[in-house]
């Protein structure tokens, strides 16, 4: 019997000046980037927590927490793979689904470079990856351009 296993993955980063907006390995020019420990990208962070979170393994900071200095400015396409390596030995990912909410900048034209980056990383065909994009219709903190979020669903299937 395949045992299968749903996670949901949120994140949220504000903008910084001065940094490269990373969003699923790929960087987007902007007049911004995202704060974070890493390169702030928080797609690959919303997928990490649901991938994480479908295994019942903790969460993001559990593994890539601010408290270690060595994922300091981190690439999180690379924290995406190494996060999937302690689980793909009990698990296979079904699919992945997400969409990330961004008032600025369009992100339209980079949605299939980052579907690609995340299934290499993940050793997945990328008709398992879902990426979407939408606005926050000028609402909130998102719809003001003062940050970026992300939300994730994974399906993990157990070996």
């Amino acid at each position: 019997m395949n045992q299968q296993r749903i996670g949901l993955g949120y994140d949220i980063h504000p903008f910084e000046k001065g940094r490269l907006l990373t969003l699923g390995g790929v960087k987007i020019p902007f007049r911004m980037g995202l704060e974070g420990h890493s390169d702030g990208d928080c797609l690959c962070h919303s997928i990490i927590d649901a991938l994480l979170g479908a295994a019942a393994a903790g969460d993001i900071g559990k593994l890539f927490g601010v408290d270690r200095p060595e994922y300091r400015n981190a690439v999180s396409l690379h924290l995406l793979t190494k996060a999937w390596n302690t689980l793909k030995k009990k698990y296979r990912i079904a699919n992945i689904d997400t969409v990330i909410i961004c008032q600025e900048p369009k992100l339209g034209g980079y949605v299939q470079m980052m579907k690609k980056n995340i299934a290499s990383a993940l050793g997945i065909k990328e008709s398992a990856v879902s990426v979407k994009s939408t606005t926050a219709k000028k609402l909130g903190e998102i719809g003001k351009v003062k940050a970026i979020a992300s939300r994730a669903i994974v399906l993990l299937i157990k070996k």
